[in-house]
C-alpha cells in the first residue's frame, strides 16, 4: 500500500501525540514493505528525505510567522495539494480536523473515490474551555463538516466512537495511540530537577483549563500533604500557564519545570514519582496517559468518559478539588490498599492492547479492510 500521513509536524517526533503516533505507526509500516510519506512543515529540524524506510515530504508552512491558529490552515491545505496532485496513493490518513476543512472542502474530497481518506477525529475540540464561544462554534461546524467529507473516521477512544456514533449516527474505527514499556528508568536523572524518588506529586500536561491542572493544585493546596511537593510539567507559555504561574507564585511546594521533552528524563520522572494526576477532559485516548501507565505510576484521574475507557478501574478518580483534596488526604491507606494492583493491571492492559507492535498490526489491516471494501484490493 501507498500511504500518507498529514497534519502532523514531522518526524521524528519532537512535538507531541500525533507526531509521536506518526513516526512508531509510520516506521513500521515501511518496515513491513508499504511506502509511507509522512508530511511536514519546512522548519522540521529534521532535513533528510527519508526516516528509517518513510519519505519525508518538507512543505513550507507560514505557522513561523503567523502562528500556528492560522499557519496550519495555508500548511495543511498544501500537503493536501500536494497529496492528490503529485501523489498516487492508495490511503490519506488525516490526523485531526481543524485545520484540514477547508482543504476538505476545496478539493470536495466526499466525491472523490480515490484515494481513501480515513480522519483521526482526535477529541471534542469544541468543548475546549481555551475557545471563546464563536470559536467553539466554529470548531462544531468544522467537526459536523469533517463527518460529512471523510469516507471513514477513526476514534482513538470509546468514549469518542461512541460520541460519533450517538451524535451522527456514523461508525468510526477504534484506533488508540500506543506506548511501550522501558526498564531504563535512571534515578540519577531526577537530580537536574532536584527531585527525590517517590516522593513527589506529578502532573504533565498541556497548561490549559481542560486539562485540570488548577483543579489539582487547588486541591493540592487544601490537602494535608506536607513532605511531597507537586511537581508539574509543561510549557508555560500559554496564557493560561502563566496565570498558574503568576497565580500560585507563592506556593513554594508547587513547583513548575516546564517542558521536558527528553525521552529518558520525563519517563524516569514519571516512574519515579509517588502520585501521577491527570486531568485531562476533552480529548479522547491521551498518549501521556498511556506513558504514564506504562511507567508505573499510581494514577489518579479526572472522572470523565475517556479516561474511564482506558483506565477501568485502575486509578483513582476526582471530579474536583474537595475531591483531589480528599484522595490526597487517603494517600497512605490507597496506596496499600491499591496501588500494586492498579499499577500490574495497567501493564498488562498496554501490554495486551497498547503497545505499538500491535498498533501496527491494527492499522495495517484497517488499511487493507478500507481498501478492500472500495475494491481497491
Amino acid at each position: 500500500m501507498k500511504i500518507a500521513f498529514i497534519s502532523t509536524r514531522g518526524i521524528p517526533n519532537n512535538y507531541g501525540g500525533f507526531e509521536q503516533f506518526a513516526e512508531y505507526i509510520s516506521v513500521g509500516l515501511a518496515e513491513r514493505g508499504h511506502q509511507v510519506v509522512i508530511y511536514s512543515p519546512h522548519f522540521h529540524p529534521y532535513k533528510e528525505s527519508s526516516y528509517k524506510g518513510v519519505r519525508i515530504k518538507h512543505i513550507y508552512s507560514p505557522e513561523q510567522w503567523m502562528g500556528s491558529s492560522i499557519g496550519s490552515f495555508f500548511y495543511d491545505f498544501s500537503s493536501l495539494k500536494d497529496a492528490l496532485k503529485r501523489e498516487s496513493f492508495d490511503i490519506i490518513y488525516e490526523a485531526g480536523y481543524t485545520s484540514i476543512v477547508p482543504a476538505y472542502i476545496w478539493f470536495n474530497v466526499k466525491k472523490i473515490k480515490y484515494p481513501i481518506f480515513t480522519t483521526n477525529m482526535d477529541g471534542l475540540e469544541y468543548k475546549r474551555t481555551k475557545f471563546n464561544k464563536w470559536v467553539q462554534k466554529f470548531l462544531f461546524w468544522e467537526e459536523k463538516t469533517t463527518v460529512k467529507h471523510s469516507h471513514y473516521l477513526i476514534a482513538d477512544n470509546m468514549g469518542i466512537q461512541d460520541y460519533y456514533k450517538e451524535k451522527y449516527g456514523k461508525e468510526s474505527e477504534f484506533l488508540a495511540y500506543g506506548a511501550n514499556i522501558h526498564d531504563d528508568y535512571n534515578e540519577s536523572l531526577l537530580t537536574e530537577f532536584n527531585l527525590i524518588a517517590d516522593s513527589y506529586c506529578l502532573v504533565i500536561a498541556r497548561l490549559e483549563p481542560e486539562n485540570n491542572v488548577e483543579m489539582v493544585i487547588k486541591g493540592y493546596i487544601d490537602s494535608n500533604i506536607i513532605d511531597k511537593p507537586l511537581i508539574v510539567v509543561g510549557k508555560t507559555d500559554t496564557p493560561h500557564g502563566k496565570y498558574l504561574v503568576e497565580q500560585y507564585k507563592d506556593q513554594i511546594k508547587i513547583k513548575f519545570i516546564g517542558g521536558v521533552y527528553d525521552f529518558k528524563k520525563i519517563n524516569s520522572i514519571r516512574y519515579f514519582s509517588s502520585v501521577y494526576f491527570h486531568g485531562h477532559s476533552v480529548g479522547g485516548t491521551n498518549p501521556s496517559l498511556l506513558e504514564a501507565m506504562a511507567s508505573n505510576c499510581f494514577i489518579l484521574a479526572h472522572d470523565n468518559i475517556f479516561n474511564r475507557s482506558v483506565l477501568k478501574t485502575d486509578a483513582l478518580y476526582f471530579e474536583d478539588e474537595n475531591s483531589v483534596t480528599q484522595l490526597l488526604n487517603n494517600i497512605d491507606i490507597n496506596n496499600s490498599s491499591y496501588r500494586a494492583t492498579f499499577i500490574e493491571n495497567n501493564l498488562n492492559r498496554i501490554r495486551c492492547g497498547y503497545s505499538w507492535e500491535k498498533l501496527v498490526d491494527d492499522h495495517e489491516q484497517y488499511f487493507i479492510r478500507i481498501l478492500a471494501q472500495s475494491k481497491r484490493l
